[in-house]
């Protein structure tokens, strides 16, 4: 029977790059990647947005400012290095009324704490920029913020990864453990470390090592309008100022890596984890706990979920969401043929004692199993840092044992490697 050294749940874009870290700490190790798909990113990783994001939206204290900027500039040049698709065309937050200012200076002042270039543009001057967005009294501009295409990203990775020796097993889905076994749809696996990047289940991974008690996840439905017609389009992405107390950023433009606008996301509470489309992926015992989670969140209207709710499930209809993001730009935008493109869902983390919507990464870990909890947008930006990050941990709870929970800025284990580990993007 095989056994392996580091056993990887997981293919999307975090579980890969966290196997590629752990190849260039241990060269010497046997790396086992487990997906349950026939292929690698077709959850999240492959149906992403694309948007490289450049983190002035998060808190100087959160991780995912810590890596949003520093992943934005390596995944730009592993994009370039590897000669894959890439659209850097910039990104403009707009205000749709006076009362929106304090809010758009607020992300102002983070983009400064956090040192992501950012400008601040008055109205009179948005047209140099892009003459179909518009605002009131202002704006700001991310130059560095761009899109790639997903699956041609993760693809790539693959490829690294299995350069590296990697074992890549696809179609083989984690199943449960039997102490150091992993038991898996394709048999036994003794496993010597176990790190879960599992997405949409990581939480029930994560369960069964007795981490995450107090989290689970919430999957919320995502859908873009794609254009599909001729006339004036923004050629930067284009987004409203976000409500800063919830982890979504609202309904606006995308320009796509291979140029296609796009109008987006809706983020409506799914009614199990794979819900993308009708009936298609029914779990029955998912649908009673999501629905039991999500009743509960609307009988207490924990943390505003009625208001976030209802928001987001008016927007379901093309009506809505044009008119919502018809908003964001000038009369005569884009008004041609609209229709709806692939879905994606958010593995949204909850904290079930308290009873709110998790903000930022959460991991929790011993020296045989680590579990990455929550890894929500902007992860695939951060996934090369974050990755580092990972890799940290789980050498310092190896090396010295005990536990660590809900990994963070400031816990014991930081990012400074005891030795150098390979940057992803020079694989």
């Amino acid at each position: 029977m095989k056994s392996s050294d580091f056993v990887v749940v997981g293919g999307g874009i975090i579980g890969i790059s966290v196997a590629i870290e752990i190849r260039g700490r241990w060269p010497d190790a046997s790396i086992d990647l487990l997906e349950k798909e026939i292929e690698c990113g077709r959850h999240a990783s492959g149906r992403n947005s694309g948007v490289l994001h450049s983190g002035f939206y998060y808190t100087a204290d959160s991780l995912k400012a810590r890596f949003s900027q520093q992943g934005n500039r390596e995944l730009t040049d592993y994009c370039r290095s590897r000669q894959l698709t890439i659209n850097e065309c910039g990104k403009l937050v707009v205000t749709r009324g006076e009362d929106e200012l304090e809010s758009l200076a607020e992300l102002f002042r983070r983009a400064s704490a956090n040192g992501v270039d950012v400008e601040r543009v008055e109205a009179a001057d948005l047209p140099r920029l892009d003459p179909c967005a518009r605002t009131v009294g202002a704006a700001l501009y991310s130059p560095t913020t761009s899109s790639i295409e997903p699956r041609e990203v993760v693809g790539a990775l693959v490829n690294d990864a299995e350069r590296m020796g990697i074992c890549i097993q696809k179609g083989n889905a984690f199943l449960s453990h039997d102490g150091d076994e992993v038991q898996t749809t394709n048999g036994r696996l003794p496993a010597g470390y176990v790190i879960n990047a599992a997405g949409l289940y990581a939480d029930k991974i994560a369960h069964k090592y007795g981490f995450g008690r107090e989290y689970g996840i919430l999957p919320f439905r995502g859908l873009y309008l794609e254009y599909k017609d001729s006339g004036p389009v923004p050629h930067c992405h284009v987004y409203p100022v976000p409500s800063l107390e919830n982890p979504f950023l609202g309904v606006h433009w995308t320009t796509a890596a291979d140029g296609t606008v796009k109008i987006g996301p809706t983020a409506t509470p799914a009614a199990w984890r794979e819900h993308y489309r009708g009936l298609a992926n029914l779990k029955l015992a998912e649908l009673i706990e999501i629905g039991v989670r999500e009743s509960g969140l609307w009988l207490r209207d924990a943390a505003g979920f009625r208001r976030l709710a209802w928001q987001e499930i008016s927007k379901k209809g093309k009506r809505r969401l044009l008119a919502l993001a018809r908003q964001l730009v000038a009369p005569g935008t884009a008004t041609g043929k609209w229709s709806w493109g692939r879905p994606g869902v958010r593995a949204q983390l909850i904290n079930t004692r308290a009873q709110r919507l998790v903000m930022d990464f959460v991991c929790e870990g011993d020296d045989r199993s680590f579990h990455i909890l929550n890894a929500v947008s902007p992860a695939f930006t951060c996934a090369f840092p974050f990755a580092r990050y990972v890799a940290d941990q789980v050498a310092s709870l190896v090396g010295g044992g005990g536990s660590i929970k809900s990994a963070r800025p400031g816990a014991p284990a930081g990012l400074e490697p005891a030795h150098t580990i390979p940057r992803v993007g020079g694989v």
